[in-house]
């Protein structure tokens, strides 16, 4: 990323960081990328956690008072994505959805939730938060990805929190949320009753170790392999009542904000990756020789090099320009409107469809070396799939894009 140009987006503290994270990908990342696919006790991904948290990330968003910085831009927040994916896209999300499971109290300043779990995420030591929204789904009409369907305002949640005198008591079942199984605290989506819709959203704090807190085995992906996916099952689980995020109404806004924010970092982590396979497949390119010259000397692979490119150009300014309209509501709007979803959901579907445009002509361009683990392609290949499946999927963005243009519902 020149910068003559992205000065239009990023901050000088904003250049700093990027050089800083672009680093430690180079030096603890790229040298292990092929080894975090067989590294099935998480030695290696915890190890490279551990080193983000003393460069300062874990504890960035928190208040100055518990340790933090107050970051909040979430251009920040989505140049890291990049560069972090452009090492591994596993690692990337196991960091990142620890800050985005505390997105809703740091928004909503829950003092009971900040005071009694905050310190442990401002200090040394790794610690991993998980944001469970998605459900099996099934035969019973709810869950799945409807979750993330706003028009639907909470009706298919089917993780029901009752209070009982100054506890809440959950019972329901999560799936695909990262870091289920291993995080140290979960924000768990819930609702109070699928029939008050919005105002029936609960988003909940729940500790790992919760009696009636269980775990399923880690589900066996083509991909991914930094970050953990173990079904969760919650049994009667109790935890006090000021651990909801805030109250009725409002945590349907912090699920919403949620949405926008994880469509804004996916589209983000896209294009590391596809930055990232770029770079390789320019080298071969530039290396092998083929009918007396370099292959990309050759006009049909200049051509092909030319489109990743553009994809690759072009959906990085879309993710800058969605996250600073999303930095600057005085202009904008709300975060939350129809029109910043819109944005972020233009930004996160055009990224992810270009990513696996890019690593798939990768793998063309180098034949068979591109399929091969030696040369990493294949690896962004199996990974950047599932950020364009994720977050209700290809579909569901392009509902939400094509909402903010008219007022009905589809």
């Amino acid at each position: 990323m020149p910068d003559q140009y992205l000065d239009v987006f990023l901050t000088k503290e904003d250049f700093m960081m990027r050089d800083m994270i672009r680093n430690f990908v180079e030096k603890e990342i790229m040298p292990v990328r092929q080894q975090i696919d067989d590294d099935k006790d998480h030695v290696i991904v915890r190890r490279v956690l551990q080193g983000l948290v003393d460069l300062g990330n874990q504890k960035a968003a928190f208040p100055p008072e518990y340790g933090g910085m107050g970051a909040k831009s979430a251009v920040s927040a989505c140049v890291l994505h990049e560069e972090l994916c452009r090492g591994d896209s596993g690692i990337c999300t196991a960091q990142g959805v620890t800050g985005w499971a505390w997105i809703p109290a740091l928004a909503a300043n829950n003092k009971a939730v900040l005071d009694r779990f905050a310190p442990e995420f401002c200090g040394k030591e790794l610690r991993m938060g998980c944001f469970a929204m998605t459900e099996p789904g099934g035969s019973h009409g709810g869950g799945g990805c409807d979750i993330e369907n706003l028009s639907l305002h909470g009706s298919k949640i089917r993780t029901i929190a009752k209070l009982d005198g100054n506890e809440w008591v959950i019972n329901g079942q999560k799936m695909w949320a990262s870091n289920e199984g291993v995080a140290d605290l979960y924000c768990v989506v819930c609702t109070t009753d699928p029939n008050l819709g919005d105002e029936g959203i609960a988003l909940i704090y729940v500790p790992n170790g919760t009696k009636g807190m269980t775990f399923g085995k880690d589900e066996k992906k083509a991909g991914m392999a930094g970050d953990k996916n173990h079904p969760m099952f919650l049994e009667n689980v109790r935890v006090p009542k000021e651990w909801r995020a805030a109250g009725p109404g409002v945590d349907a806004e912090l699920l919403h904000n949620n949405l926008v924010i994880g469509r804004l970092v996916t589209a983000a982590s896209a294009v590391g990756q596809a930055q990232a396979a770029f770079d390789i497949v320019l080298k071969y390119t530039g290396d092998r020789i083929v009918a007396n010259k370099p292959i990309r000397e050759h006009s049909i692979a200049a051509g092909m090099l030319a489109d990743m490119t553009i994809g690759i150009e072009t959906a990085r300014w879309s993710y800058l320009a969605a996250a600073w309209m999303y930095d600057h509501p005085e202009k904008f709007g709300a975060p939350t409107s129809k029109y910043i979803l819109s944005r972020a959901s233009i930004a996160k579907a055009y990224a992810a469809d270009m990513a696996v445009s890019v690593t798939n002509r990768a793998m063309e361009l180098m034949g068979s070396f591109g399929y091969v683990r030696d040369y990493d392609v294949e690896k962004y290949w199996r990974d950047c799939k599932i950020i364009q499946l994720w977050e209700g999927g290809a579909q569901l963005a392009r509902i939400d894009i094509c909402r903010a243009y008219y007022d009905h519902n589809l």
